[in-house]
């Protein structure tokens, strides 16, 4: 019986593994593309200032 459960702890382990790496990976990207895009929102609010011309409005649905 023991060895039943180290082949399903074995055969199960990979895909575990696999799923949290690509997990860690899509979580990455989608906190570098908030990130990206609340610096551009800075940079482009500032170069709005800079000009003079008014702050961009959220488009409403």
């Amino acid at each position: 019986m023991d060895s039943y459960w180290a082949a399903v702890v074995w055969s199960l382990l990979p895909t575990i593994v696999i799923a949290g790496l690509f997990w860690f990976v899509l979580r990455s990207i989608l906190r570098f593309d908030r990130t990206e895009r609340r610096a551009y929102a800075k940079i482009e609010a500032e170069e709005r200032a800079k000009r003079g011309l008014p702050p961009l409005t959220k488009p409403t649905d």
